[in-house]
């Protein structure tokens, strides 16, 4: 038996309230953060989590097609780029231990339960691909800003454009934080030590911790450049007002040796 899972990015976050109150099928399991349903009568799982990350077992092209066009009715800030990821589950009764690769895992026999734990991190590898996406694109633009300082030793950057772009940075670092529930263990995996380590075993087969913590440096990064580019600022605003008062004093000068 093989089951195939994707998992896809679609919004920055999803209403579960509302989809959960609005999607006709029975809940299998969840909180206010995700919902797992297990729809029997055609074999499908679904996983929905409201950092906008929708993952499909068994869905064929139609069936996750039409799934997709009704959930972004609930979606904020809807993605514009294509990011997804496709794993397996595999069965093997022969087996006595799951066994993960890159591309699939294979177990004894599936159950529910193990399907959520790959669901669940292939979710969370995606919703990882799409905040280092998002940081990348702020790397490089503090890059051009770091490259203008190089070579003219000034800031071309109006105030108002960089007090959008420190707003863009913290926006997403505010989305990572809000976030960070997804490096959590699941309950199920707490007293269970197959679930735990499979659990284990995919987050290191998705690189999960370790990107997350490549995420926060580039993210320190950033915030370290933007320091920099608030005091090259501040030092600008500044000498203009010195600037000003100059000219204003040499006025006030002027006027007076006129009238006298």
């Amino acid at each position: 038996m093989e089951i195939k899972i994707e998992a896809v990015q679609i919004a920055e976050f999803f209403n579960m309230k509302k989809f959960r109150a609005d999607f006709r099928a029975e809940i299998h399991s969840g909180s206010t953060t995700e919902v797992f349903y297990a729809l029997e009568e055609n074999e499908r799982y679904l996983y929905v989590f409201d950092y906008g990350v929708v993952v499909f077992a068994n869905y064929d092209a139609v069936a996750k097609s039409e799934l997709i066009s009704f959930i972004k009715n609930y979606a904020t800030t809807l993605v514009d780029i294509h990011l997804s990821e496709e794993y397996r589950i595999e069965t093997d009764e022969k087996l006595q231990k799951v066994t993960v690769k890159n591309n699939y895992v294979t177990v004894p026999q599936i159950d529910s339960s193990i399907l959520r734990i790959v669901m669940l991190n292939i979710g969370q590898s995606v919703a990882l691909d799409y905040y280092e996406v998002l940081t990348d694109e702020l790397i490089s633009s503090s890059k051009h800003y770091i490259l203008e300082l190089e070579q003219h030793g000034k800031l071309s950057i109006s105030k108002t454009n960089l007090l959008k772009y420190i707003g863009k940075v913290l926006n997403v670092k505010n989305s990572i934080v809000d976030n960070l529930y997804i490096l959590d263990d699941p309950n199920l995996v707490w007293d269970n030590e197959e679930l735990n380590l499979l659990n284990r075993q995919l987050k290191a087969n998705f690189d999960i911790n370790t990107r997350f913590k490549d995420l926060d440096y580039r993210l320190q990064i950033v915030e370290n450049n933007l320091r920099l580019f608030t005091d090259v600022l501040n030092v600008r605003e500044s000498s203009r007002l010195e600037w000003v008062v100059i000219i204003l004093i040499g006025l006030e000068i002027a006027i007076a040796l006129f009238f006298h």
